[in-house]
């Protein structure tokens, strides 16, 4: 089995389609075989299932994530755990032990939603940070 996490300085990177790096984990019998950390090379949003989907990905752990790309996850066959926060290999230990604390309905909607003064991703779930929207106007939401 392969896992992935989204990854940032060892700890889980709280926007899926904003990640940089994945840090993929191999795994037989409960235990981790082999790590890796993998650039994803300026993929964003829906191009990353088909990142992890080449890297025969089986199971994601991250943070927020949005709609759309849950769908492409989920036709790629790879199970999702959102929600997930702290660092990443505990995450992954956590992941094995059945002991993960995780949001089944964790999701960054912020691409449906209007721009509001003062709004925090934080108030829908987007892993509880504050973040500006690169590819949209740039405005703080």
């Amino acid at each position: 089995m392969k896992i992935a996490v989204t990854y940032e300085n060892g700890q889980v990177f709280q926007h899926f389609g904003h990640t940089a790096q994945f840090k993929l984990y191999e795994v037989a019998d409960g235990q981790i075989l082999r790590e890796e950390i993998l650039d994803t090379n300026g993929s964003g949003h829906g191009a990353l299932a088909g990142f992890l989907r080449a890297h025969d990905v089986d199971v994601l752990l991250c943070g927020g994530i949005g709609g759309g790309a849950k769908m492409a996850l989920a036709e790629a066959g790879i199970q999702l755990f959102g929600g997930v926060r702290g660092g990443a290999d505990d995450a992954v230990r956590a992941f094995l032990a059945g002991t993960l604390q995780f949001n089944a309905d964790a999701q960054c909607n912020h691409h449906e939603h209007a721009q509001e003064a003062g709004h925090a991703c934080g108030s829908h779930g987007c892993g509880g940070h504050t973040h500006t929207c690169g590819g949209h106007d740039g405005r703080r939401h």
